[in-house]
C-alpha cells in the first residue's frame, strides 16, 4: 500500500512557467501534499515508509501530464528549496486531540483492569444482598399478613409463649413500682429539705429568744435527728430504685431483645415453611425440582436458626426468674426494714439496716448545717 502511494507521489503534476522554472512552488507546498498522503496511512505503514520508502529528491516531476514529452520532465534535484521528507512531529501536530487520546488509551493498563474487576465484584455482592433482602422481606410480609387474616398457619410453643407473656406483664408492673418509688424519693427529699430549713430556723430563734431558748432548742434537735434519719432512709430507697431499674432496663430488656429475635426467626421459619409446602403441591418438572431443592435448603437453615433462638430464650427466661427472685428478695427486705425503722424512730435499727445491705450514703449527708458550724 505504501509503495503504490509513493509511486503516485513521484508522478504528481506540478505547474511550471514558460521558462521551465518552478515559480512560486515552495518546500512547504510539497510538504503539505506529502502530509496529506501520509494522513491516510496508519502508524505501521508510516514507520515502513520512513525506514525503506523512496526519497523524493531522487524522483522526477512531469510537467505536462501523464504521457507528455520527455522535455517536460524536470529532475527534482534541480529544484531549489529544502528536501522533502516525512516529518513525524509535523504529522503528530496535524492529528486531532481525539485521535491522539485514542492512541494513548488504546490498551488499558493492568492496574486499571484490576480496579474495575474489584469494583464490579463489590457491586455484584451488594446487588445480591439487596436481592436476598427483598425476597426475604416479601416472604415474611406475606406470612405476617396471612397470619393476621387467618389464612396461614404459624408455629406455636404454648409453654414458651405463656412464659413470654408473663414476663411482659411483670415488666409493666415493675415499671409502675419504679415510677412510684422514684416519686416517693422526690417527695421525701423535699420533706427532708423542709425539715432541715425548719431546724435551722428553730436554732436561730433559740439564740435570739432567751425566754424560749430551751423550747426552740428541743425542736431544733428533733428536726436535726429527723433530717439525719431521713437521709438514711433516702439512701435506702435510692438503693432500692437503682436495683429495680437495673433489673427492668438491663436484665429484662436483654431477655426481651432475645425474644424479639426469636419471634422474627419464627416468622421467617414459617414463611419459608409455607413456601416449601406450596412448591411441594405444584407440578414436578425439572425446574420445579430445582426450586424445591433450594426451598428445602432455606427451610432447614431457618429452622436451625429458629430452634437455636428458642433454646436461648428458654435459658434466659430461666436465669431471669432466678435472678429476679434473688434481687427482689433482698430489695424488698431492705425497703421494709428501712421504712419500719424510720417511722418507728429507731435510729439504731435504721443504721444497722444500711450496714446489713451495704448501703452507702451520699457524701455530706451527716454534715451539720451552716448555722451549727457558726
Amino acid at each position: 500500500m505504501a509503495d503504490s502511494i509513493m509511486s503516485k507521489a513521484a508522478t504528481m503534476e506540478i505547474p511550471i512557467n514558460s521558462n521551465g522554472d518552478t515559480g512560486s512552488l515552495a518546500g512547504d507546498d510539497s510538504l503539505e501534499q506529502a502530509a496529506q498522503i501520509q494522513w491516510s496511512l496508519d502508524e505501521k505503514d508510516l514507520q515502513q515508509v520512513m525506514v525503506s520508502g523512496p526519497n523524493l529528491n531522487e524522483t522526477s516531476i512531469v510537467s505536462g501530464g501523464y504521457g507528455g514529452p520527455a522535455g517536460g520532465i524536470i529532475p527534482t534535484s534541480s529544484i531549489k528549496g529544502p528536501a522533502v521528507r516525512f516529518n513525524p512531529e509535523y504529522l503528530a501536530r496535524r492529528r486531532t486531540p481525539e485521535q491522539r487520546t485514542g492512541s494513548m488509551h488504546h490498551s488499558p493498563s493492568g492496574s486499571g483492569l484490576a480496579s474495575e474487576e474489584v469494583a464490579r465484584g463489590v457491586a455484584v455482592e451488594k446487588l445480591d444482598s439487596v436481592k436476598k433482602w427483598g425476597i426475604n422481606t416479601y416472604k415474611c410480609t406475606k406470612q405476617m399478613l396471612s397470619e393476621r387474616f387467618g389464612r396461614g398457619s404459624r408455629t406455636v410453643d404454648l409453654e414458651l409463649e405463656a412464659q413470654i407473656e408473663v414476663l411482659r406483664e411483670t415488666k409493666v408492673k415493675y415499671e409502675q413500682v419504679l415510677r412510684l418509688a422514684t416519686a416517693l424519693i422526690s417527695h421525701f427529699n423535699n420533706m427532708v429539705q423542709t425539715q432541715q430549713a425548719l431546724g435551722d430556723s428553730f436554732a436561730d430563734l433559740s439564740q435570739k429568744s432567751p425566754e424560749l431558748q430551751d423550747e426552740f432548742g428541743y425542736n431544733a434537735e428533733t428536726q436535726k435527728l429527723l433530717c439525719k434519719n431521713g437521709d438514711s432512709l433516702l439512701g435506702a430507697i435510692n438503693f432500692f430504685v437503682c436495683s429495680i431499674n437495673t433489673l427492668i432496663n438491663k436484665t429484662m430488656e436483654d431477655t426481651l431483645l432475645t425474644i424479639r429475635l426469636y419471634e422474627a426467626a419464627r416468622l421467617e421459619f414459617d414463611a419459608y415453611r409455607s413456601d416449601l409446602e406450596e412448591l411441594s403441591l405444584g407440578p414436578r418438572d425439572a425446574a420445579a425440582a430445582m426450586r424445591i431443592d433450594a426451598a428445602q435448603q432455606d427451610y432447614h437453615l431457618h429452622r436451625d436458626k429458629y430452634e437455636r433462638l428458642r433454646s436461648d430464650v428458654t435459658i434466659k427466661l430461666k436465669f431471669l426468674e432466678e435472678n429476679k427472685v434473688k434481687v427482689m428478695h433482698k430489695q424488698l427486705l431492705l425497703f421494709h426494714n428501712a421504712i419500719s425503722a424510720y417511722f418507728a424512730g429507731n435510729q439504731q435499727q435504721l443504721e444497722q439496716t444500711l450496714v446489713q445491705f451495704n448501703v452507702k450514703l451520699k457524701p455530706g449527708a451527716d454534715k451539720p448545717s451552716w448555722l451549727e458550724e457558726q
